[in-house]
Protein backbone atom coordinates (compact mmCIF):
# COMPACT_ATOMS: atom_id res chain seq x y z
CA UNK A 1 0.00 0.00 0.00
CA UNK A 2 0.04 2.19 -1.91
CA UNK A 3 -1.15 0.52 -5.34
CA UNK A 4 -0.60 2.69 -8.16
CA UNK A 5 -1.11 2.09 -11.68
CA UNK A 6 -0.90 4.57 -14.60
CA UNK A 7 -2.78 3.93 -17.94
CA UNK A 8 -1.88 5.64 -20.76
CA UNK A 9 -1.87 6.43 -24.59
CA UNK A 10 1.35 4.69 -26.30
CA UNK A 11 1.55 7.62 -28.41
CA UNK A 12 3.03 9.65 -24.78
CA UNK A 13 5.74 7.60 -24.24
CA UNK A 14 8.49 9.90 -25.24
CA UNK A 15 6.53 13.07 -23.75
CA UNK A 16 5.88 10.91 -20.46
CA UNK A 17 9.40 11.56 -18.06
CA UNK A 18 8.05 8.36 -16.13
CA UNK A 19 11.02 7.29 -14.20
CA UNK A 20 11.12 11.60 -13.08
CA UNK A 21 7.39 11.24 -11.99
CA UNK A 22 7.78 8.37 -10.26
CA UNK A 23 10.41 9.50 -8.10
CA UNK A 24 8.79 12.52 -6.94
CA UNK A 25 5.01 10.83 -6.69
CA UNK A 26 6.29 7.88 -4.10
CA UNK A 27 7.01 10.62 -1.51
CA UNK A 28 4.03 13.04 -2.44
CA UNK A 29 1.53 10.15 -1.97
CA UNK A 30 3.13 8.73 1.64
CA UNK A 31 3.38 12.08 2.98
CA UNK A 32 -0.39 12.87 2.36
CA UNK A 33 -1.73 10.00 3.53
CA UNK A 34 0.88 9.34 6.26
CA UNK A 35 1.70 5.83 4.78
CA UNK A 36 5.01 4.38 5.76
CA UNK A 37 3.99 1.40 3.77
CA UNK A 38 5.57 0.44 0.51
CA UNK A 39 4.56 2.73 -2.53
CA UNK A 40 4.13 0.40 -6.37
CA UNK A 41 3.56 1.69 -9.55
CA UNK A 42 2.82 0.18 -12.40
CA UNK A 43 3.08 1.86 -15.91
CA UNK A 44 0.70 0.46 -18.59
CA UNK A 45 0.61 1.86 -22.09
CA UNK A 46 -2.87 1.05 -23.40
CA UNK A 47 -2.71 -1.01 -27.00
CA UNK A 48 -5.46 1.03 -28.09
CA UNK A 49 -7.10 4.02 -26.80
CA UNK A 50 -10.26 6.29 -27.73
CA UNK A 51 -11.56 9.27 -25.80
CA UNK A 52 -14.82 10.75 -27.08
CA UNK A 53 -14.67 14.02 -28.93
CA UNK A 54 -17.33 15.91 -30.83
CA UNK A 55 -14.84 17.36 -33.43
CA UNK A 56 -12.59 14.04 -34.30
CA UNK A 57 -9.64 15.53 -32.90
CA UNK A 58 -6.49 13.43 -32.04
CA UNK A 59 -6.52 12.95 -28.10
CA UNK A 60 -4.20 10.65 -26.23
CA UNK A 61 -4.94 10.11 -22.51
CA UNK A 62 -3.30 9.74 -19.01
CA UNK A 63 -4.91 7.66 -16.29
CA UNK A 64 -3.86 7.64 -12.62
CA UNK A 65 -5.79 5.69 -10.09
CA UNK A 66 -4.50 5.32 -6.43
CA UNK A 67 -5.67 2.89 -4.31
CA UNK A 68 -4.93 3.31 -0.38
CA UNK A 69 -6.53 0.60 2.72
CA UNK A 70 -9.89 2.34 3.43
CA UNK A 71 -10.29 5.13 6.52
CA UNK A 72 -9.07 8.28 4.47
CA UNK A 73 -11.51 11.01 4.22
CA UNK A 74 -12.92 12.00 0.55
CA UNK A 75 -11.90 15.13 0.73
CA UNK A 76 -8.34 14.30 1.18
CA UNK A 77 -8.46 12.02 -1.57
CA UNK A 78 -9.81 14.61 -3.86
CA UNK A 79 -6.89 16.92 -2.84
CA UNK A 80 -4.58 14.18 -3.02
CA UNK A 81 -6.00 13.74 -7.05
CA UNK A 82 -5.37 17.31 -7.78
CA UNK A 83 -1.99 17.06 -6.39
CA UNK A 84 -0.67 13.96 -8.62
CA UNK A 85 -2.73 15.67 -11.88
CA UNK A 86 -0.10 18.86 -10.67
CA UNK A 87 2.71 16.70 -10.89
CA UNK A 88 1.64 14.59 -13.79
CA UNK A 89 1.47 18.05 -16.17
CA UNK A 90 5.40 18.52 -14.92
CA UNK A 91 6.16 15.58 -16.12
CA UNK A 92 4.32 14.89 -19.58
CA UNK A 93 5.53 17.31 -22.24
CA UNK A 94 2.51 18.33 -25.08
CA UNK A 95 2.56 16.13 -27.80
CA UNK A 96 1.66 18.37 -31.32
CA UNK A 97 -1.45 17.87 -32.48
CA UNK A 98 -2.74 15.68 -29.78
CA UNK A 99 -4.84 16.81 -26.98
CA UNK A 100 -3.84 14.82 -23.51
CA UNK A 101 -6.94 14.38 -21.46
CA UNK A 102 -4.92 13.35 -17.58
CA UNK A 103 -7.21 12.05 -14.72
CA UNK A 104 -6.48 10.76 -11.31
CA UNK A 105 -8.48 8.98 -8.87
CA UNK A 106 -7.85 7.75 -5.27
CA UNK A 107 -10.10 4.82 -3.83
CA UNK A 108 -10.03 2.13 -1.32
CA UNK A 109 -8.42 -0.96 -1.82
CA UNK A 110 -11.12 -4.02 -1.10
CA UNK A 111 -11.00 -6.15 2.10
CA UNK A 112 -9.22 -8.76 0.42
CA UNK A 113 -5.96 -7.08 -0.43
CA UNK A 114 -3.01 -8.38 1.03
CA UNK A 115 1.06 -7.37 0.77
CA UNK A 116 3.63 -9.99 1.46
CA UNK A 117 7.51 -8.49 1.07
CA UNK A 118 10.47 -10.73 1.39
CA UNK A 119 11.10 -14.60 1.35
Amino acid sequence: MPHITVDYSPQLADAFDRPGFVRELHPLVREWVASRGVCKTFFRPAVETWVDTADGQLVAFVHIAIGLLPGRPEGLKARLSEEVLRLLDKHLRPVLGREVVRSAEVRDLAASYRLRTGW
